[in-house]
């Protein structure tokens, strides 16, 4: 059965001087504030679309490789993975770099970069951003 989550976003005024919120189902946070600021020069207060993909595909992505690690017979004691999305103002959302760090006994390095490609590659968060480049760093612990 197919599941589906929401998040709703709230913008007042024009791009450059306006801001807003989002917020998600799921979550009794409150809202995360947005604004263009953020978005084209960077805030360590303020989140972005690009932040909120981020977080998306890193946990995306960690689930993936967690299951076929399992799959492989060599399950992961601990997955860690940072998603770094670009903005270009102007362009777009030009890439996505997966940088992750796991803890696997029994597994090699070789073995584990041909299971983090294939997890990136599968992840349906990586097949949904087909459309920018996709790159990975993946050691392990």
């Amino acid at each position: 059965m197919p599941v589906t989550s929401e998040a709703t976003a709230t913008w007042n005024g024009s791009l450059m001087e306006g801001s807003g919120n989002v917020a998600f189902s799921s979550s009794n946070l409150g809202t995360f504030p947005i604004n263009w600021k953020a978005r084209s020069e960077g805030s360590d207060t303020t989140t972005t679309p690009e932040e909120l993909i981020a977080a998306a595909h890193s946990s995306c992505f960690s689930m993936a490789l967690s299951g076929a690690l399992a799959e492989n017979g060599t399950p992961p004691d601990r997955v860690n993975t940072t998603a770094s999305v670009t903005f270009k103002p102007g362009t777009g959302i030009t890439g996505s770099h997966l940088n992750v760090n796991a803890t696997v006994p029994g597994l090699t390095q070789e073995k584990f970069q041909e299971i983090a490609e294939g997890a990136k590659t599968g992840c349906p968060v990586s097949q949904a951003l087909s459309g920018i480049e996709i790159t990975l760093e993946a050691t392990l612990a």
